[in-house]
């Protein structure tokens, strides 16, 4: 039984108070949050109102994609929440991108009712950057969302390859691999076709794109950014700030330098990241 399925049979009130870290996402499975993530009971303040959500990417489990970001957030203070999605045969976010995002869909509602916020940041690493755009697309979306910030985001698909994790044997198409979300985000897949036939953006949200030009997944690494004004997106190339950052795509979410992006893009009261920000080099 997954954990969203098990909160809609219980109590709204039970439900605001379960534990993500401890509830079971399916039969003999024990969901594992992150450090700092999914405290039901944090209120946002007056400096930091906005809860944040970190969505992972293709093969990740939230624990895994965000055991740096989520507390290193937690210490500046936000409330920060995460949550595993699109799970088939045992794998996470390998299910039809669609399908994720109505598993996201319901995850902002809970945040919203056990924070009292009107609307939430979103924060995600590769297809979790990229998922949002379709929830606040096609599902209704914008209006729960003040900011989404990916890091290395599949946004226009990729002409490589997804690397599946040890054990898996891919084949073109990815039937034998069993992962959906994969055939969803190569570039041209019917699926990107609808995400972008509506244009890079929707009214209401800012954007913000964080890329590396080492990554090895999603390819070209410039089709990652989004078109839109200055005042809604900006597009940022690691190495633009810092040129001997070697990181790539599967580690972009641990880069301290992403982190300091992430933070100043959060911070930032109105629009997205300031282009000219410079994060210390490390």
């Amino acid at each position: 039984m997954s954990l969203l399925t098990r909160a809609m049979s219980i109590t709204a009130a039970a439900a605001l108070a379960l534990s993500l870290s401890t509830a079971p996402a399916q039969a003999g499975v024990i969901e594992v949050s992150p450090p700092g993530a999914n405290d039901w009971s944090c209120k946002p303040t007056a400096e930091h109102p906005y809860p944040v959500i970190l969505v992972p990417g293709t093969f990740e489990s939230m624990a895994k994609n965000w055991s740096t970001l989520s507390p290193y957030l937690k210490s500046a203070g936000y409330c920060v929440f995460a949550l595993n999605y699109g799970e088939t045969n045992g794998v996470y976010a390998t299910a039809p991108v669609a399908d994720s995002a109505q598993e996201l869909a319901p995850f902002v509602d809970a945040v919203r009712a056990a924070t009292g916020a009107k609307k939430v940041d979103l924060v995600g690493h590769s297809q979790g950057g990229m998922m949002p755009r379709y929830y606040m697309g096609f599902l209704g979306g914008a209006k729960n969302v003040n900011k989404l910030i990916g890091i290395a985001p599949s946004n226009h698909g990729t002409e490589g390859v997804i690397v599946p994790p040890p054990g898996f044997v891919a084949d073109p198409d990815y039937t034998g691999l069993g992962c959906a979300a994969c055939a969803d985000q190569q570039a041209g897949s019917a699926f990107m076709q609808k995400l972008n036939s509506i244009g890079d953006t929707v009214a209401g949200p800012s954007y913000t794109v964080i890329s590396t030009v080492y990554d090895e997944v999603v390819i070209p690494y410039n089709s990652q950014f989004l078109n839109g004004p200055a005042r809604q997106v900006t597009n940022i190339t690691i190495q633009d700030k810092c040129p001997a950052d070697p990181f790539e795509h599967d580690q972009t979410p641990n880069d301290p330098v992403v982190h300091q992006i992430v933070a100043h893009a959060l911070g930032n009261p109105s629009g997205p990241a300031d282009p000219a920000y410079q994060p210390a080099c490390v």
